[in-house]
């Protein structure tokens, strides 16, 4: 009897120990990590057909651009002068000297002599032809240019309507030529100024933007060019330019000692007045389109190979490279062309 149970005590030890010998080799297996072989993979993209467009953000002020200055001349003493906002308009007064009204005329020249007597040839005759008519007052002649009796009648006429002292004869500083229809934007003079002189500021009467530019930036803006404008609120609304500039401006050294850049005008007009009809002056944003290419191959710029003897080209997924011109880059992308570059390729890209 004791015999069995020492047998049997032997047994269960040996059981211990192999199970103990199991669980330490399962805990040493879970223990030491599985590598994994993780194979790498190429990022691709397709050769695409699109269009692109380089583009430039500019600040601009929105306004009703850049203002002329209008001067009196003659004797006298200025009597009255508009609101600033009001309208200058083609045969209205525009201010008073020695309290009789100046009116204004359209054109380019301004007057400079006085229109009293037949036979005076010169642009300020047709001038005063061409706004009369445009008044009611006489009508196109043969001769534009001459003065004659019946224009002199027409213009004795005019002058007796509006209540001008002496009709019968135009002198200088009796009206103020204008190139068209605008608003008196600034007064320079106030009443009791001598009327020689400076007396406001008009501009425009439809608001426009002016953006201050580089002489090299102003050569990729063309006119007529379509742009889109940021307002302060944050909205962007379509424009077209409309003017360039011709005169550099700046340019010079300053009190220190530093040079300001030289800068151009460009002009652009929104395309919708009511999109500004709340804001009569702002700053804000222009985006002007330098450069586009229509239906043309591209790729992310992370495709292009650059090559060691200069040049770039495209990697397919087995590794073998196809050369390729570049073009216009804009947006990430960039235009390629070149034998074997096709439109759907597979190439390899950066991820």
């Amino acid at each position: 009897m004791a015999r069995r149970s020492s047998t049997i005590l032997g047994i269960t030890a040996a059981v211990a120990l192999i199970g103990g010998g199991l669980a330490l080799a399962t805990m040493r297996h879970r223990s030491e990590p599985v590598a994994t072989i993780v194979e790498p993979r190429l990022a691709t993209t397709k050769i695409e057909r699109t269009d692109l467009s380089d583009s430039r953000l500019l600040p601009g002020t929105l306004g009703f651009g850049a203002a002329r200055t209008v001067k009196g001349s003659g004797a006298g003493i200025v009597t009255k002068l508009p609101a600033v906002g009001a309208k200058v308009t083609r045969g209205k007064q525009l201010y008073r000297v020695d309290d009789q009204p100046v009116v204004v005329f359209y054109g380019d020249t301004p007057l400079f002599r006085p229109l009293d007597k037949p036979g005076l040839i010169g642009n300020d005759v047709r001038e005063l032809r061409e706004n009369l008519a445009v008044l009611g007052y006489g009508r196109t002649a043969v001769h534009a240019d001459t003065l004659d009796a019946a224009l002199l009648g027409a213009l004795k006429n005019w002058q007796r309507a509006l209540g001008l002292a002496q009709p019968g004869k135009l002198l200088p500083g009796q009206v103020t030529v204008l190139a068209g229809p605008g608003r008196v934007s600034a007064l320079t003079a106030q009443p009791g100024d001598a009327a020689a002189g400076p007396l406001l500021s008009v501009s425009a009467t439809t608001k426009v933007v002016t953006v201050p530019m580089s002489p090299t930036d102003v050569n990729t803006v063309k006119k007529g060019a379509k742009v889109a404008i940021t307002l302060p609120d944050g909205r962007s609304i379509p424009g077209q330019v409309t003017g360039i500039g011709q005169v550099v401006q700046g340019g010079d050294v300053d009190p220190t000692g530093a040079t300001t850049p030289p800068k151009m005008t460009v002009t652009v007009k929104p395309s919708k007045a009511k999109d500004v009809a709340g804001v009569d002056a702002a700053s804000v944003q222009v985006r002007f389109t330098t450069a586009a290419r229509k239906n043309v191959l591209a790729v992310p710029v992370g495709a292009l190979v650059a090559l060691r003897e200069g040049g770039y080209a495209l990697q397919r997924p087995d590794g073998t490279l196809i050369p390729a011109g570049t073009g216009l880059f804009a947006d990430g992308m960039v235009q390629v062309n070149g034998t074997g570059v096709a439109e759907g390729a597979v190439v390899v890209t950066t991820p």
